[in-house]
């Protein structure tokens, strides 16, 4: 299986506090990678990591090494903004832009240089059909992103990462402000991306883990406690605190 992300002897510093500790791990194309643990464990962290919004942050500073399709990505006078073009992250709060449905999906393009109006509508038409969101907003494209339920406008952040025609999606708890519904409908909907992205998922509940992911990484306290297949890490972890989490012993 191809990997898409290699990370090796990762550590991230705030000042002299570790929040990442030499995490190694691959994340392979096609496939949802979801990751697991408490608060404050270094998952929202670690994602951050792979598209360097870190860089973001003037008191962080990263060791160790990110490839990502084979080429180191950390290093100075690395493309940054073809990067984040590359892969695309969808927050947990949903944020659409205060600007119209049609405005939101067609930013990122327009940024990029895309002003055809036509091209423009192919891909919106496009992002909206693959975020499952086109059938409930193609006759009020004009209207407020604002208008929009919690669960459209994560839906159409989405859209909006997939406007710009990313390899990867990172989602930091996507659903965490959502009904079940809207749950339903944003798992659903992970499913169908992965045949054409690589997805990795931040989430606090073990049963979406267990229900949309190939593979499970359990983070504690910055380090990496254990990463496999998600069927493993949910029925036969090697570490006990694994097992302890997984189990809902503590966490």
């Amino acid at each position: 299986m191809k990997e898409v992300f290699y990370v090796e002897n990762l550590s991230l510093y705030y000042r002299d506090f570790a929040a990442l500790k030499d995490i190694q791990l691959a994340i392979y194309k096609n496939q949802v990678t979801a990751l697991i643990g408490p608060s404050g464990c270094g998952k929202s962290t670690f994602i951050r990591c792979l598209n360097r919004m870190n860089d973001l942050i003037p008191e962080a500073r990263m060791t160790g090494c990110v490839r990502f399709d084979g080429e180191e990505c950390q290093v100075s006078g690395y493309d940054v903004i073809g990067l984040r073009k590359k892969v695309g992250m969808v927050f947990q709060k949903p944020n659409p832009f205060p600007m119209s449905i049609f405005d939101n999906v067609a930013y990122g393009p327009r940024q990029q240089g895309l002003k055809n109006k036509e091209k423009l509508k192919v891909v919106v038409e496009r992002a909206l059909k693959q975020a499952a969101l086109y059938d409930e907003v193609y006759d009020r494209l004009n209207d407020s992103a604002l208008t929009l339920s919690g669960g459209q406008q994560q839906r159409l952040c989405i859209a909006r990462a997939l406007a710009m025609e990313p390899e990867v999606i990172l989602m930091d708890e996507p659903t965490s402000a959502l009904d079940p519904i809207a749950t339903q409908r944003i798992e659903t909907l992970i499913e169908d991306l992965k045949k054409e992205y690589t997805i990795v998922i931040v989430t606090h509940s073990m049963q979406q883990a267990a229900r949309i992911s190939d593979y499970t990484a359990f983070f504690y306290m910055g380090e990496l406690i254990e990463y496999d297949k998600t069927d493993v890490i949910f029925s036969l972890p090697k570490h006990k605190q694994t097992e302890d989490y997984v189990t809902g012993r503590f966490g």
